[in-house]
């Protein structure tokens, strides 16, 4: 390996959305910054996640409409899946956008190394080149942004023919006939509600008593009464105890029977992917998880070490390391960085029917101590709704109760139905900004517009709703 050494204001170890966020907006305060990538710019978000994840799911809901166009008096053939050219289209998207973030950090002249970074005592972190190259550069400071990887089972050895994970999945070459997807959580529902729109019969197995953990309870409910509608099983309270390979697929044994699949999807969360950090070189250390803990800043133990992303216990969501790396860089450079309220971060889960949140649920309220108020509407009546047929799901609205004349702070902004994943922003807005429902009430929603449920839903907290 080669001694040259480097100095930067900021290294960044790590591509993904946290990484290459870091490495931009550091940039754009004048740092000299150096961002290493062992494999693709854009990591997991990118390249074998949120992007091919919804591309999927967007062809999906072509089909979907396709087929349900004669409703709308436009008469077709039924639809067929090509699904080669999806997987084209899929990788298009994903090239373009690789390219457009290889552009900005070309641009912001950010000097990018493809290799693996293993952190080193005193800011120091050598990298192992692709090529066999080596070479030991150093800096102010270091975020550590590494991502994740699929949590897998012990007994179940991802072949990616019988057995596969996320990963896998998004670079199908055929769809299975039947699917047994382990895990109801975010991804696991986005992938049931793709692989039934492409034709497997599709069974989720989750362990936990309902599926969406996390969710308030009414959106939860609500997919998977749409799920069963649709086809979709739904097992809870389902653990897997093994599972048997056979020519034609693979037989799983529950603690209640078996069932018997052509494929089995392996969707039960992401591990932070810190193997390759060398942290045993310095004192950082990971707890029981393997997350990096971290202070409210995202500083380590170690000073001018900073962790971000799937490595640290926060939401693993690509806008949180965004938010993330905005927060340590102004840190950094000595301007106030406002410590992220974890707790109020909008969430977004594609599925069909969509899910989007924010804020406390209604069951986390009451815990909290928070006496309530809750309103809900659903999209049965919403006039856009009715247009584009797609009228399943409600949106619902938690608040302190009004006292003495004064209305109460929103807490929690839940919706499920026709794209909620971009209508949740302005209950987002109005839980960050700790916004009452008076002040929400005034909003002005544009008409007809799925928005306006949300509009409508703040209004009854009122006591003066227009159509409720």
């Amino acid at each position: 390996m080669s001694k040259e050494q480097r100095h930067f204001d900021l290294i960044v170890i790590g591509g993904g959305p946290g990484g290459y966020a870091s490495a931009l907006y550091g940039s754009a305060t004048g740092m000299n910054v150096a961002l290493i990538e062992m494999n693709k710019i854009g990591g997991t978000c990118l390249h074998v996640g949120c992007i091919p994840a919804k591309e999927l799911l967007e062809t999906a809901s072509v089909l979907r409409t396709v087929r349900n166009a004669k409703e709308f008096g436009v008469i077709t053939s039924e639809p067929a899946l090509n699904l080669s050219k999806t997987m084209e289209r899929k990788q298009k998207i994903i090239d373009q956008l690789t390219k457009g973030v290889e552009g900005l950090l070309e641009r912001r002249k950010v000097t990018v190394f493809n290799g693996i970074g293993n952190l080193l005592p005193n800011r120091e972190v050598s990298i192992q080149g692709i090529d066999g190259s080596g070479i030991t550069i150093s800096a102010d400071h270091v975020i550590l942004a590494s991502g994740s990887k699929p949590r897998t089972i012990p007994g179940f050895q991802i072949d990616g023919h019988r057995i596969i994970t996320s990963d896998e999945l998004l670079s199908l070459s055929e769809i299975p006939k039947s699917v047994a997807i382990i895990g109801g959580g975010a991804i696991g529902v986005e992938f049931a509600s793709t692989l039934n729109d492409f034709g497997s019969k599709v069974t989720i197995l989750e362990a936990l008593p309902e599926i969406l953990a996390g969710c308030d309870i009414d959106l939860s409910k609500t997919v998977r009464r749409s799920f069963k509608k649709r086809g979709i099983t739904v097992l809870t309270g389902c653990t897997v105890k093994g599972h048997t390979k056979k020519d034609d697929g693979i037989t799983l044994h529950l603690n209640d029977g078996e069932l018997d699949v052509e494929t089995v999807v392996v969707s039960i969360g992401r591990r932070p992917f810190t193997d390759l950090l060398g942290l045993t070189e310095t004192g950082i250390t990971v707890d029981e998880r393997g997350f990096i803990p971290v202070d409210e800043l995202c500083r380590t133990n170690e000073d001018g070490i900073y962790a971000i992303g799937d490595v640290i216990d926060t939401p693993q969501l690509a806008h949180v390391a965004f938010a993330e790396a905005i927060m340590v860089v102004k840190h950094l450079c000595g301007e106030v960085a406002t410590p992220i309220d974890y707790g109020k971060v909008p969430w977004a889960i594609y599925c069909h029917p969509e899910v989007a949140f924010a804020g406390l649920t209604e069951l986390e309220a009451k815990e909290d101590g928070y006496e309530i108020e809750v309103s809900k509407h659903r999209f049965t009546g919403n006039g856009r709704a009715m247009i584009v047929g797609e009228t399943e799901g409600l949106v619902k609205v938690i608040a302190e109760k009004s006292q003495n004349g004064q209305s109460g702070q929103i807490l929690g902004v839940h919706m499920v139905g026709p794209w909620v994943t971009e209508q949740i922003g302005q209950g987002y807005l109005a839980i960050n900004w700790e916004a009452t429902v008076d002040e929400v009430a005034e909003f002005i929603q544009p008409h007809p517009t799925m928005s306006e449920l949300f509009g409508e839903t703040v209004l009854a907290l009122t006591g003066r709703a227009l159509h409720g």
